[in-house]
């Protein structure tokens, strides 16, 4: 796929079967999020890598946050399935480090487009890829389960794939009027 296709035509593939990224195809995402805007060179993101049966764990620590907010046992066992609807599921995280020339919103920013550039790097590879969040990405027992620190943040989970059909490319929107002269 050529870039500026590539960067015009993203759409998010939210069907995903078996195959994932082989390893070379997942060192080139690798490499593609290292790329991401970095002031300083914190590298302030930390990638948990779910595929295979380990997806069942993150299964699980999305069924117990669903248990501790009280949801119905259905939205439980819903939660505990949600990380076997592609064969891979990378957590982005905010690696939050304090440092007086970056502050922590510039560092989010930076895990958002290491996260963005894995997708990106899934793309013109042929695989598909979704970036979801929803309340699992907000809520604080999640975060720690997977390792992180209070100041730390969930980015998102990166689902990683085969698209099942034919990526559904958005129409384009209006953008023109999101841009003024200063």
């Amino acid at each position: 796929m050529q870039a500026l296709e590539l960067l015009t035509t993203r759409s998010s593939m939210p069907r995903l079967i078996e195959p994932g990224p082989n390893p070379e195809q997942f060192e080139i995402m690798q490499k593609a999020a290292a790329r991401a805007p970095d002031h300083m060179a914190l590298m302030p993101y930390q990638f948990v890598v779910f595929q295979g049966d380990r997806r069942q764990h993150l299964g699980r620590i999305f069924q117990t946050a669903a248990q501790a907010k009280g949801l119905s046992d259905e939205a439980c066992v819903q939660a505990n399935q949600l990380p076997l609807r592609a064969p891979m599921v990378i957590a982005c995280l905010l690696d939050y480090q304090v440092h007086e020339k970056v502050p922590r919103d510039e560092q989010f920013a930076s895990a958002a487009c290491a996260t963005l550039l894995m997708q990106q790097a899934a793309f013109a590879q042929g695989l598909g890829a979704i970036w979801r969040t929803g309340w699992f990405a907000e809520d604080a027992s999640v975060a720690t389960a997977l390792g992180a620190k209070s100041e730390d943040a969930i980015v998102g989970f990166l689902y990683v794939g085969t698209p099942a059909v034919p990526t559904p490319i958005k129409p384009e929107k209006a953008i023109a009027d999101k841009f003024s002269d200063g």
